[in-house]
């Protein structure tokens, strides 16, 4: 899928949480219709049988409850995205990556096959599986990482992907190297990371992978291909993941870095120097760094924004009143095809039994405002999960779509009722949640307080969609191109 991802460690957010978040976008001409789910330990399937490769995986029987944003149409399989399980870790599956002709002759991808006979023989696991095999099994983030690197290395994967996991202490991003091959660092607490479709991490400590396991995790076998196949690029000692195992082509410089570059210089704007090395980074840079440390502490604000991007105040904007020959030039961060964005926020300064929060959006993200939810619930409410594959305005889902669509049409007219739409649903979240953490640090009926708290969160959401979807349609009503100013009543 091409997605955007932001990692944010808990010393670099605002409130000390660790923050992962993701554009879930559909794929070129397409749009994946989308819902938010909870799966409960009964529901979660103990024979699985993926759509996409046919793979057969049998499953623990011993899964946690988990939160989910699966596909509404089941033809192609679940593809479940994201989510939070009851122990408060979180996964984010998957932002597709890329990698390179030496990677794939090294270590192939496995994809399903027939023989002479038409017999099929299934492939490996890929973006539709991962949430549903690896999030209701794990307790810690980097437990993810160790599920999520055993399952490749037995059944390997037909595609590239990044995964992220987290928990209250610790952020690890998992990149796929090949057919059964991986590589996970740990985010640092003071750092964030952005991620664009690319191959992403440009350090790493085999040293670390094959000794204390601190900070860099990988396949047991990465070092011994990466040495024997004249992987590693890099003319001095310090190994660069990113020139080993990763692309430079320029449809990368066109879709990619341009998003990377966006996203760090809207956090480090006054940054000139990465590593004691002057840089100058352009959009179309190789180099820009996968992690960095912020000038100032991140909000959820922040990444909303971010991952809502289309180079804004640049050139680049295709919304832009200015011409430019560079208008549209660059892959946006919030395109049309987004089905949705999720922020997993896991917060250190209240009680676990609500500490972890899922805000989530659909629709493009220029134009969408976020509900958040605690996911420390047995139900999500109906305005986030009854989506069904006919459009209506009684879900969020249909409802972000049909004002992105209209809005879009009207940019200029339509700009402010977004921006004040999403200012007041951003006003109603952090009032409700401040509301609820205080009554529920000091009850002991917390499940009930949470449900309250979701479904008035919902219903306030609604009421502002549907205003806003008012005013929209009167704006891009009265800017028809077959409007005529003389009036014939």
């Amino acid at each position: 899928m091409p997605c955007t991802t932001i990692l944010v460690g808990k010393k670099a957010s605002y409130d000390g949480s660790t923050l992962i978040a993701r554009n879930d976008d559909s794929p070129s001409g397409q749009f994946h219709v989308k819902k938010m789910v909870v799966v409960q330990p009964s529901d979660q399937p103990r024979h699985y049988q993926a759509v996409e490769s046919g793979v057969k995986i049998e499953l623990p029987d011993n899964p946690l409850r988990y939160t989910a944003c699966p596909n509404v149409d089941p033809s192609e399989g679940i593809w479940a995205a994201s989510g939070i399980n009851s122990l408060n870790v979180s996964m984010s599956a998957t932002e597709t990556i890329t990698s390179n002709p030496r990677v794939l002759g090294a270590d192939p991808y496995v994809k399903k096959m027939c023989d002479a006979n038409g017999k099929k023989y299934p492939g490996g696991i890929g973006e539709e599986d991962l949430v549903v095999l690896v999030l209701p099994y794990i307790h810690s983030a980097r437990e993810g990482v160790l599920r999520l690197g055993s399952l490749l290395q037995e059944y390997g994967t037909y595609e590239p992907n990044g995964i992220a996991f987290s928990d209250k202490d610790e952020i690890w991003w998992l990149e796929t190297i090949g057919g059964h091959n991986w590589i996970a660092r740990r985010v640092k607490d003071e750092e964030y990371v952005v991620m664009p479709n690319q191959f992403g991490m440009d350090k790493f400590d085999f040293e670390d992978a094959y000794g204390e396991k601190k900070e860099n995790l990988c396949s047991p076998e990465l070092k011994t291909i990466t040495d024997k196949y004249h992987l590693a690029l890099d003319i001095d000692d310090d190994f660069n993941p990113r020139l080993a195992y990763g692309s430079h082509t320029d449809s990368d410089h066109i879709y990619n870095t341009p998003r990377a570059w966006f996203m760090e210089r809207y956090l480090n704007p006054r940054t000139c120097v990465w590593d004691g090395i002057d840089a100058d980074f352009s959009p179309e840079s190789d180099d820009i760094p996968w992690a960095m440390v912020p000038e100032r502490k991140i909000t959820i604000e922040d990444v909303k924004y971010l991952l809502s991007s289309h180079y804004q105040q640049t050139e680049y904007d295709p919304y832009s009143k200015i011409n430019s020959p560079k208008k549209n030039m660059y892959r946006s961060i919030g395109v049309n095809r987004t089905s949705f964005m999720s922020i997993a926020q896991i917060r250190n300064d209240v009680k676990e039994e609500f500490s972890a929060i899922e805000w989530v959006c659909f629709g493009s993200n220029v134009f969408n405002a976020m509900i958040p939810l605690y996911t420390n619930c047995d139900v999500i409410p109906e305005y986030l999960g009854n989506t069904s594959l006919t459009v209506s305005t009684d879900n969020f889902y249909w409802a972000s779509r049909l004002l992105g669509v209209m809005a879009d049409s009207c940019y200029n007219f339509s700009a402010i009722h977004i921006e004040r739409y999403q200012d007041a649903m951003a006003n109603i979240a952090h009032e409700t949640i401040d509301k609820y953490d205080d009554e529920m640090s000091l009850s002991e009926d917390i499940s009930s307080l949470i449900d309250d708290a979701n479904a008035y969160l919902a219903i306030r959401g609604k009421e502002l969609t549907d205003a806003v979807l008012n005013k929209v349609l009167f704006e891009s009503s009265m800017h028809m191109k077959n409007a005529f100013s003389r009036s014939d009543n």
